[in-house]
């Protein structure tokens, strides 16, 4: 049975990481245990829970500020916010529903992992709105950084650094973090039957105009038929999004102005705050992408520049075929297709990763079988410099190599 660490205070957390650095056993950072397929798989010797981390520390509903420790429940966060009308502006999804493992996940690894709703392009990512944190090196080291206010975060930014390293450097134990006031209205307007490229279109012309879109995406006829919301299940075609927000009247107005513009292109229909919700939700959480299968089957999440969207598209076709969701108004595309064999599985994965790289993005491997992700670059192949700097800054924080060893690089 392997061994758990359940610390329930920072002192604690520091301790645990301490016994572990000096019998140097090697950790896996765990939450709630929803993103554990989200990088390479990691072989460990013991698990480091941070369930027993759990509570909001403080909250100024007129400061728009929380402080929360890293295991708080996701769900507890937004209920909190929900009450005081207010949200996390980088629109944050449930990654377990990608992996079969639902549940929210916690404010902690939100933030280890850089987790960043439909919002992105207009709000900025999870680490744009991190205040402040404590950590525990790999050291055994507690360090702080950052605090409530924004004036706070001088000299070098730990949140930029470890949101997004995956718990592979330190392991947080406090977050502090902007929120904003939840807007009065909410809309979505649905043009249904474009292609793609017609749909990428349409979503640049959306975010181009004066009409203060809020989030845009395109998906096929296959994604929209899982959704809840019946206008966008029926519509057996296409479906391109554009979600509005803010003041009743505002919105009512922009909303009616862009689908005026909109319906020179194809036909629309619009959603309101209920249904306009559910949808942003579905798409944000994955419930919108295939469910998971076993095997080789891939799920790769490319980012590009929103204006280079469509030749990314044209890049992947000429790879191989498979399902592709648009979100970030074309910034961020889901590509799901399964290979066949294990030796095309690692070819493929080498030329989707070049596909991104031609345009000036990245491919990530999301979703896959361990043993194809223990074998192929989920994140890519870094650049000699990068990698040299990664593996500095791991011989910096962690020198022995116990927090989740090799979840984003091999031997890192």
């Amino acid at each position: 049975m392997t061994e758990t660490f359940r610390p329930d205070s920072e002192a604690a957390l520091r301790d645990a990481i301490a016994e572990a650095r000096d019998g140097e056993k090697r950790l896996e950072v765990r939450g709630q245990g929803t993103k554990r397929g989200y990088g390479r798989p990691v072989a460990t010797d013991a698990v480091l829970s941070l369930d027993g981390l759990s509570g909001i520390t403080y909250f100024d509903a007129g400061e728009l500020v929380m402080e929360a420790q890293a295991g708080t429940p996701l769900a507890e966060i937004e209920t909190a916010l929900e009450d005081a009308n207010q949200r996390l502006a980088f629109e944050p999804g449930d990654l377990g529903a990608l992996y079969g493992a639902p549940g929210g996940g916690t404010i902690g690894g939100v933030f280890a992992c850089n987790v960043s709703g439909p919002r992105r392009p207009f709000a900025g990512a999870a680490r744009d709105h991190l205040l402040g944190l404590r950590a525990v090196s790999g050291r055994g080291e507690v360090f702080a950084a950052g605090g409530r206010v924004v004036k706070n975060v001088t000299g070098y930014d730990m949140g930029k650094l470890l949101a997004g390293s995956l718990g592979t450097l330190a392991v947080l134990s406090t977050v502090t973090f902007k929120v904003l006031p939840r807007p009065e209205a909410e809309r979505t307007i649905l043009l249904f039957g474009e292609a793609a490229h017609e749909g990428l279109g349409a979503l640049q012309l959306a975010a181009a105009g004066p009409w203060d879109i809020s989030a845009g995406a395109h998906v096929d006829g296959a994604a929209a038929a899982r959704s809840s919301v019946s206008y966008v299940a029926g519509a057996s075609t296409p479906v391109t999004a554009v979600r509005l927000e803010g003041a009743r009247g505002a919105v009512a107005e922009r909303c009616e102005a862009l689908r005026r513009s909109l319906a020179e292109i194809a036909p629309t229909e619009e959603l309101h705050t209920h249904n306009s919700r559910t949808f942003w939700r579905e798409l944000r959480d994955g419930a919108l992408l295939p469910a998971e299968e076993g095997g080789n089957a891939m799920l790769w999440r490319l980012t590009v520049p929103p204006a280079d969207s469509a030749m990314m598209l044209d890049r992947l076709s000429r790879v191989c075929a498979g399902d592709v969701l648009f979100d970030w108004i074309g910034g961020l595309a889901w590509f799901a297709v399964r290979p066949k064999g294990s030796a095309p599985g690692e070819t493929l994965a080498a030329r989707i990763h070049r596909a991104a790289a031609e345009g000036g993005g990245q491919a990530v491997l999301m979703r896959g079988a361990d043993s194809l992700r223990a074998r192929v670059a989920v994140f890519g192949e870094p650049a000699p410099a990068l990698l040299g700097l990664t593996r500095r800054l791991k011989e910096n924080f962690d020198p022995r190599g116990i927090l989740n060893p090799g979840r984003m690089f091999e031997g890192l």
